[in-house]
C-alpha cells in the first residue's frame, strides 16, 4: 500500500509517517504544500492520502483532493481541527473513508487506517491513474456528479461557494462540450446514463 501524508507542518507529517509505517505495510511519502502532492502523487501513484485540511494555501485539502479526484483513484482520510458542518459538509463530497481529529496520537492514526486498510487494498482503481475521456474539467465533473445526486443549481452552488448564475454557465458549458440540449433534465439523464464513468 502507498500512502501519502500531505501535512503542512513538518513535525506532524513525520509523526504520522512514522506510525503509519510502524503499523502497516507500506511505502510513504510526505508533502507539505500543493507544489509538492503535484509532483510527488504521478510518481507515488497512491492508494491511500491522509490530508489535513488546513494547508495554509489560498485553497484547503479539501480543494486540493477535489482536482486530484479528477485524474487519480485513491482513498481518502482527512486529518482535521474542523468542525464546522459546511466543512464537514463539502468534505463528503470528496467520499472520505475516515477522519483524524486533531491532536493527532498513535491511537487515532492507527484506528483511522486500520479500519478502512482491507478496502483500500482491495479497491481495483485505487493507487491509478484515471484514464477520463470525459472533455469536461475537474470543476465540472464535480458538478455533474452533484447533478447525479439530483442537486439544484442553488444547491449545487451553495455546495461549491459559487454563484447560482457561475453554476447556470457552468452546466451549459457541461452541455456544450457533451453535444446536449440545454434543457433542464438532459445533464440528469445523461449522468444517469454515463454514472461509471462519472463516479
Amino acid at each position: 500500500m502507498r500512502v501519502l501524508i500531505i501535512e503542512d507542518e513538518i513535525i506532524i507529517a513525520r509523526f504520522i509517517e512514522q506510525q503509519v509505517k510502524a503499523n502497516f505495510n507500506c511505502t510513504t511519502a510526505i508533502a507539505l504544500n500543493f507544489e509538492e502532492v503535484r509532483m510527488l502523487v504521478p510518481k507515488l501513484l497512491p492508494h491511500l492520502i491522509l490530508c489535513d485540511i488546513n494547508l495554509n494555501e489560498e485553497h484547503d485539502g479539501i480543494h486540493l483532493i477535489e482536482q486530484l479526484q479528477s485524474q487519480y483513484a485513491f482513498g481518502i482520510i482527512y486529518i482535521t481541527s474542523y468542525q464546522s458542518k459546511a466543512i464537514i459538509e463539502r468534505a463528503l463530497n470528496t467520499k472520505p473513508l475516515n477522519y483524524i481529529i486533531k491532536p493527532v496520537d498513535e491511537t487515532k492514526v492507527y484506528t483511522a487506517i486500520k479500519l478502512v486498510e482491507n478496502a483500500v487494498i482491495s479497491h481495483l482503481k485505487f493507487g491509478q491513474e484515471l484514464s477520463n475521456t470525459l472533455p469536461i474539467n475537474a470543476i465540472e465533473l464535480q458538478i455533474v456528479r452533484l447533478i447525479l445526486k439530483q442537486q439544484t443549481t442553488k444547491q449545487i452552488a451553495e455546495t461549491l461557494f459559487l454563484s447560482p448564475y457561475t453554476i447556470k454557465n457552468y452546466r451549459h458549458r457541461i452541455c456544450t462540450k457533451l453535444n446536449l440540449k440545454d434543457e433542464n433534465n438532459a445533464l440528469l439523464k445523461w449522468a444517469m446514463q454515463n454514472e461509471d464513468l462519472i463516479s
